[in-house]
C-alpha cells in the first residue's frame, strides 16, 4: 500500500433515499490528484455538484465529509498514510445507489489491529534507529514486554552491530540509500535459550521510518544442520567424509587460518589398509564395514591422544573405501606426524573381534607436514598419495615420509613417460655405437647399439632413463623397432662404405615386452629385408631375466629368428636365474658377462681381485665353449682385466678400455684395423 497510489477521490455520502446523480457522474468520470490540495477540491466540488433538488441535510451532509478527506491525506507518515491512501482509492461508484465511505478511523484500527497480532515479529524503526512501535510477536520473540521496546535501539535488539558489514548495511537502508537488507543472526532469548532469526528492514514508502521484520527460523537452520551432517559425514563409520575434509583443508590452509599465532605448519597422515578387499570378498562387505567401522574407532583414540590445537582435535575422516586421513592443523613438525603414524600401526595391529571373527590388517601410511604458506589442498593430497605409494611399494606396513627429492625423480620419470611416445616421432632419438673387440687381436668384430634420448627439458638420456618408463607404458615396442632399422641400416651402410674390410655385426638389445606385443620375427625379417642386412650380421640381446624360463610364444620366436640366422645374446649373464639347463635348449648363440664379475679382475689402482670372480669366469667360459657358444666380456676397462679374460678364453670384449659408445662416424675409423685404446 501506497500513500501516493492513484485512484478517484472520496464521493460524498447523501442522506438516505436522496439520489445524487450529478455528483455520482462526475465523480465517476473524474481522476482525484496526489496532494491533499487536489483531493479537498474534489470533495469541494463533489458537494458543489449537488443537484438544485437535493435536501438541505444530504448537502450538508456532502459538505461535512470534505474534512475527513483532508485529515487522512495529511495524517503522519508510516502504515497510518497507507491506510489513508488505500481509504482514498476505496471508493465506489453504484449506479442509482448511494455510495458510502469506511472511516479512516476504522480501517487504521484495522491496520494496527493487523500489525499488532501478526505472528510476525515485527517494528515500525524510525531514522535515527529508534523503535517507534512494535507488535506483540516482536516482544514474545525476544523476551520483552512491547511497551518497554519504544524508543530502543532496534540495532541492539537483535544484534546488527556485532559486524563491520551488517552494521554499514542496516545505516545505508536507514539513510534512504540502499533499497532494503536481509540478514541472519543468532539471538539469545532472556531464558537462555539460542535462537535463530532472519531479520529484514526495508524502508516505508513516503516515510523516513523502515519497517524490521523478524523470522524465527531455528527449526530451519537445525533442519539444515542435520542435512549438512549427513551430507558431509560417512553412513558407515560416521566419520568426516571427504567433502568435510576438504573444506576443513582448505580453511585451514587459507592465510587468514594461520597468519595470527599458531604454528603456521599442516601436517596429514594417509592411509589405507592393506588386504581389506580380500576381506571384503571372503567374508562379506558386512563385515567389513564392521571393520571400517572398528578401524575408525582406533584412530580417533590415536588423534585424541596427540592432543588438540587452536582448531580442536584433529580430524579424522573416512575419505573413500578403505582411505582414511588423520588432518593435523599447527603440527609442530615432522616428529608430531611420525609419532601419530607409529601410534596408528601399532593400534591397528591389535585384533579385531567382529561378529565372531577374529581379523588382522595393517596399514600404509604417506605422511607429509610442511609450513602452510604456499600450499594448497590439491599439492597436499598429490604428495600424500604420492608418499602412500611409496610405502606400499616399500612393503606395506609401514609409513613413510614424504622426500622432495625422491618426489622430484617421480615427476621427472612421468614427464618423461608422457612424452616418450610423441618423441620417436619428432625424432629425438639418436644412436651411438660401442665396439665389440677380439680379445686375441683387438680387431673391432662387432658394435652394440645404444639409444640416446635428445630431451629438449632434460638433455641427453641414457637408456637407463628411460628404458624402463618404455617398457611399462608400452612404448617400447615402437621404440624398439626404430632403434632396429636404424642399427641394421647403419650396419648395411658400413658394409657398403669398407667393401674390402669384414663386415661387423650389429648389436641390438630386445625388451620381452616386445617378443610379447610385436610380431617381432616379422618386424625383423622386414627390417632386414628392407636394408639389405645379412641375418648373420644382427645380434639380438635379451636379459638372462627374460630368456631363462621362456616358453610357448617367446620361445618359438627366439627359435625362429635362430633358423633366420640371427644370433641371439643372453646379456648380463651370471646375475639372473642362471638355469644351465635352459642353455642347451635355448637357441642362443653368445653369453655376454655381466661386469660384476670383470670387475674382481682388476689389480691396479689399489684394488684386490677377487680369486673367486676368476675361477667362476672360467668356468663359465669352458662351460660356454662345451656348448658352442661365444663369450663376451663386458665392462673391460683395463689392460690387466683384459689379458687375463684372454688367457682365460674369453672371445670378445666391450668396454672403456676399447672405447665409449660413440657416433656411427667414429666407428668408420675403426673397421678393418685395431681398436684405439681410451677412445
Amino acid at each position: 500500500m501506497s500513500g501516493n497510489t492513484e485512484g478517484q477521490g472520496p464521493a460524498a455520502v447523501a442522506a438516505p433515499g436522496t439520489a445524487l446523480p450529478s455528483v455520482t457522474e462526475r465523480h465517476a468520470t473524474g481522476r482525484g490528484t496526489r496532494t491533499a490540495d487536489g483531493m479537498r477540491g474534489g470533495a469541494a466540488g463533489a458537494t458543489a455538484g449537488v443537484a438544485p433538488g437535493a435536501t438541505a441535510g444530504a448537502r450538508s451532509t456532502a459538505t461535512a465529509t470534505a474534512p475527513h478527506a483532508t485529515a487522512a491525506t495529511t495524517s503522519p507518515t508510516g502504515p497510518t498514510q497507507a491506510t489513508a491512501a488505500a481509504l482514498a482509492g476505496t471508493a465506489a461508484t453504484v449506479p442509482s445507489a448511494a455510495p458510502c465511505l469506511v472511516p479512516p478511523s476504522a480501517e487504521l484500527g484495522d491496520h494496527r489491529a493487523a500489525f499488532n497480532i501478526a505472528q510476525l515479529a515485527m517494528a515500525v524503526v524510525d531514522h535515527d534507529g529508534l523503535v517507534v512501535s512494535a507488535n506483540d510477536a516482536l516482544a514474545e520473540l525476544i523476551g520483552a514486554e512491547p511497551a518497554t521496546l519504544h524508543e530502543r535501539s532496534a540495532a541492539e535488539l537483535v544484534d546488527l552491530a556485532s559486524d563491520g558489514r551488517t552494521w554499514h548495511a542496516y545505516r545505508e537502508v536507514l539513510r534512504g540509500r540502499r533499497a532494503r537488507f536481509r540478514c541472519t543472526r543468532r539471538l539469545k532469548h532472556p531464558d537462555g535459550r539460542a535462537l535463530w532469526a532472519e531479520v529484514t528492514v526495508a524502508p516505508l514508502p513516503d516515510s523516513r521510518r523502515v519497517l524490521l521484520s523478524v523470522a524465527d527460523i531455528s527449526d530451519r537452520r537445525e533442519l539444515q544442520a542435520r542435512l549438512r551432517h549427513l551430507q558431509m559425514h560417512d553412513p558407515v563409520t560416521r566419520l568426516p567424509n571427504r567433502t568435510l575434509f576438504f573444506e576443513r583443508l582448505s580453511a585451514a590452509l587459507e592465510v587468514s587460518a594461520y597468519e595470527h599465532g599458531g604454528t603456521g605448519r599442516i601436517g596429514l597422515c594417509y592411509l589405507d589398509l592393506d588386504g581389506f578387499k580380500a576381506v571384503n570378498d571372503t567374508l562379506g562387505h558386512r563385515v567389513g564395514d564392521r571393520l571400517l567401522t572398528a578401524v575408525a574407532g582406533r584412530l580417533t583414540e590415536c588423534a585424541d591422544r596427540d592432543g588438540y590445537t587452536r582448531s580442536g582435535g584433529h580430524l579424522v575422516a573416512r575419505l573413500g573405501g578403505d582411505e582414511f586421513a588423520i588432518l593435523v592443523e599447527d603440527s609442530t613438525g615432522t616428529e608430531q606426524l611420525a609419532d601419530i603414524a607409529r601410534s596408528v600401526l601399532v593400534a591397528l595391529q591389535r585384533p579385531f573381534d567382529l561378529a565372531g571373527q577374529r581379523l588382522s590388517v595393517s596399514a600404509s601410511i604417506g605422511v607429509v607436514e610442511r609450513t602452510a604458506a604456499g600450499t594448497t589442498a590439491t599439492g597436499l593430497m598429490q604428495d600424500a598419495d604420492t608418499t602412500l605409494y611409496w610405502a606400499k611399494a616399500d612393503g606395506k606396513a609401514r609409513w613413510t615420509l614424504f622426500d622432495p627429492e625422491r618426489n622430484a625423480h617421480r615427476m621427472t620419470r612421468q614427464a618423461l613417460s608422457s612424452t616418450l611416445r610423441p618423441a620417436v616421432e619428432r625424432g629425438e632419438f639418436a644412436l651411438e655405437y660401442q665396439p665389440l673387440v677380439g680379445m686375441a687381436d683387438g680387431a673391432v668384430r662387432g658394435v652394440e647399439a645404444l639409444v640416446r634420448w635428445n630431451h629438449p627439458q632434460f638433455g641427453t638420456l641414457a637408456p637407463n632413463r628411460f628404458i624402463g618408463i618404455a617398457e611399462e607404458d608400452g612404448s617400447i615396442v615402437q621404440l624398439g623397432r626404430w632403434v632396429l632399422r636404424t642399427a641394421c641400416r647403419q650396419a648395411r651402410q658400413w658394409q657398403q662404405d669398407h667393401p674390402g674390410a669384414a663386415p661387423i655385426f650389429v648389436s641390438v638389445n630386445v625388451a620381452v615386452r616386445q617378443v610379447w606385443d610385436s610380431d617381432l620375427v616379422a618386424d625383423v625379417a622386414g627390417i632386414l629385408a628392407e636394408t639389405g642386412l645379412a641375418p648373420h650380421l644382427l645380434q639380438l640381446e635379451l636379459t638372462e631375466s627374460a630368456v631363462m624360463g621362456s616358453a610357448g610364444r617367446p620361445l618359438q620366436a627366439l627359435q625362429a629368428l635362430s633358423d633366420m640366422g640371427v644370433r641371439i645374446a643372453i646379456d648380463d649373464f651370471g646375475t639372473g636365474y642362471s638355469n644351465l639347463a635352459y642353455l642347451s635348449r635355448l637357441p642362443v648363440s653368445v653369453l655376454k658377462l655381466d661386469g660384476s664379475f670383470v670387475r674382481g679382475f682388476r689389480y691396479d689402482d689399489g684394488a684386490h681381485p677377487n680369486p673367486a670372480d676368476e675361477t667362476i669366469v672360467e668356468a663359465m667360459v669352458q662351460l660356454a665353449h662345451r656348448l658352442g657358444l661365444t663369450v663376451t666380456a663386458e665392462c673391460v676397462e683395463t689392460a690387466g682385466q683384459a689379458e687375463r679374460l684372454r688367457r682365460i678364453g674369453c672371445d670378445t670384449g666391450q668396454g672403456w678400455l676399447y672405447s665409449r659408445a660413440v657416433a656411427p662416424e667414429r666407428i668408420d675409423g675403426m673397421i678393418g684395423g685395431i681398436s684405439p685404446l681410451a677412445v
